[in-house]
């Protein structure tokens, strides 16, 4: 089923007048997006990803090509594309999929170029909502994580701020607000306000698992197999996974949920809303990896951050770095460490969520654990004691500061970086 896109702004566009809404509103038709774009691919659908570069200043404007039917997505694009997927935290592969092309197309908005407001059933998207989070948050107002999503808390914080400037509480950030946001631009920031809110919300639950709320989320399902290797398919492997971790959750006291069952399958908006909904203390997402090397093994956890944009998620990371430090405490896996990601799973879940992909099916030894139900048993006991010791008050957990090798992230170990599975080892 296509994936309908909207265009963006070409290269050397004007950029639209923050007091013009007729160009504030108007769309152009929609490209179809049937599969990721990539290398070799010719259209307009290339000269688009294309004149998406150019205004980022990943591409020079002098690249673009008058005819769009001509465009060719060649080595230059590929190279622009795997930078900004970089820099952005998303699966560095060079496809501009959905979930690329979403990026690209939000990275385009600057704090002014729009009326921003709350619509509640599409949300406005981009980052210039994340800058106006970042500058109420640093104002001391409360809008949420800093990710682009112009969410229900963040027009609370922009109405906050509005009666206090003296500007008609609408929740509507048009030119009167941005006025007052210019007027304020001096102010004085620093520290971390929005990791601070969010532990200190995290821990005001309490340290007892009895009646919290997680969301197991094994991955893939229905069609959708997942890797497939060692006469072993990804989504049967998590589906029992989750069902390890989801009785011993239950004997806890906590009230654990499965986003789907061993024959049903979901994308990751629908992962997420099913979280949301939930009202989820938790979301732990289960996944095996593969690589076309065969030498490529170990464990990975993914948080919801981004370094080059300033955001993330604290107590996410620190779920992170516990289920990396138990899960490889009780099992032989390499220890491929924690990364921060934007991922859509990570992002539009409303509470700390982490993504953990145990081991590589590709790899014949990692393939040899996976189908032993000790090791998957060893498994699911780490990720139970990560949420315990999540729980624990800070002063009774040890601290996992960035010198503590589950808690390090590196670039060079990260499993993104560099070729994917072979497009057969899917399903």
């Amino acid at each position: 089923m296509p994936v309908r896109c909207r265009p963006g702004s070409a290269a050397g566009a004007r950029r639209p007048d923050r007091t013009d809404r007729r160009s504030l509103t108007r769309e152009e038709a929609p490209v179809e997006l049937h599969r990721p774009c990539r290398l070799g691919d010719t259209g307009p659908v290339a000269a688009e990803v294309r004149a998406k570069l150019a205004v980022l200043g990943l591409m020079s404007p002098a690249e673009q090509l008058s005819d769009p039917a001509t465009a060719t997505y060649d080595e230059v694009c590929d190279r622009a594309v795997r930078h900004f997927q970089q820099q952005r935290g998303l699966t560095v592969d060079g496809l501009v999929g959905p979930e690329t092309y979403r990026a690209l197309e939000e990275a385009r908005w600057r704090l002014g170029d729009r009326l921003l407001t709350h619509a509640v059933t599409h949300p406005l998207v981009g980052d210039d909502v994340a800058a106006l989070q970042q500058r109420l948050l640093d104002m001391g107002f409360d809008p949420g994580r800093v990710d682009g999503i112009f969410g229900r808390r963040t027009a609370a914080a922009l109405k906050e701020f509005q009666r206090n400037v003296g500007v008609i509480a609408d929740g509507t950030c048009g030119p009167a607000t941005f006025k007052a946001l210019d007027r304020l631009a001096h102010t004085v920031v620093g520290g971390r306000p929005a990791d601070l809110r969010e532990s200190e919300q995290f821990y005001n639950a309490g340290p007892a698992l009895t009646g919290k709320t997680v969301v197991l989320d094994p991955g893939h399902g229905s069609d959708a197999r997942g890797v497939r290797a060692h006469g072993l398919a990804e989504a049967d492997v998590v589906t029992d996974l989750a069902a390890r971790v989801e009785g011993r959750l239950a004997a806890t006291g906590v009230n654990a949920y499965l986003t789907r069952g061993p024959q049903g399958g979901l994308d990751d908006t629908a992962r997420a809303k099913f979280a949301n909904t939930a009202r989820a203390d938790l979301f732990l997402s289960l996944h095996v990896d593969a690589n076309v090397s065969p030498r490529a093994s170990g464990v990975a956890t993914y948080y919801y951050g981004n370094t080059w944009l300033g955001r993330r998620s604290a107590v996410g990371e620190r779920l992170a770095a516990l289920v990396q430090e138990e899960v490889t405490a009780r099992t032989d896996l390499l220890d491929c460490r924690t990364h921060e990601k934007t991922w859509d799973l990570l992002r539009l879940t409303r509470m700390p969520a982490v993504r953990v992909e145990v081991g590589y099916l590709t790899s014949p030894e990692d393939a040899r654990r996976l189908g032993s139900p000790a090791f998957r048993d060893a498994v699911a006991e780490g990720l139970v004691v990560a949420i315990q010791r999540l729980y624990l008050p800070p002063d009774l957990s040890p601290d996992l500061s960035p010198e503590c090798p589950a808690a390090r992230t590196d670039e060079r170990t990260d499993p993104d970086v560099g070729p994917r599975a072979e497009p057969a080892l899917t399903g």
